[in-house]
């Protein structure tokens, strides 16, 4: 299995066929390239990171600094890529640069039934604190909103 040429960088606007192909792949409701540009052109820019290989962007992460929060809006990695460290890769640095611009938790939601990304955010340290019940619109399946306190840990890679 050939491994990563390259650590996460910064979405940039000629990463969105990748990114769209991978949402297309993963989930049944994708974002938009509407959607993911207007977060690229915000101001202040939404926290947007690739991970690549071999030139195609194989795993992504998306989220919002608000105040003292970042909150993960998608981590995703295609499936042929999956279980190779990327998403590990993505939130560690995603939550590292979050926490260099003040940020002291993270939230995200994740569909009930995703027991492998579960596991992986427990694995950062998240910890579930509310349903949303019905909160995917293509089979109102809930949401589990999880919560970690970031701001105490080193984030290095």
């Amino acid at each position: 299995m050939p491994t990563l040429s390259a650590n996460p960088r910064a979405m940039e606007l000629c990463d969105l066929d990748d990114v769209c192909a991978i949402e297309m792949e993963l989930f049944p409701t994708p974002w938009s390239r509407e959607a993911f540009e207007a977060d690229l052109k915000r101001s202040p820019p939404t926290l947007a990171l690739v991970v690549e290989e071999q030139g195609r962007v194989i795993g992504y992460v998306v989220g919002w600094i608000i105040e003292d929060e970042f909150h993960i809006g998608n981590v995703a990695v295609t499936t042929k890529r999956q279980g190779r460290g990327v998403a590990k890769r993505l939130l560690t640095e995603g939550i590292r640069i979050a926490c260099e611009q003040g940020v002291r938790m993270a939230t995200l939601e994740v569909r009930s039934s995703n027991e492998r990304a579960i596991g992986l955010y427990e694995h950062y340290g998240f910890r579930p604190v509310a349903i949303r019940r019905g909160y995917y619109s293509d089979n109102g399946e809930d949401a589990i909103v999880m919560l970690a306190d970031v701001g105490d840990r080193t984030w290095g890679g």
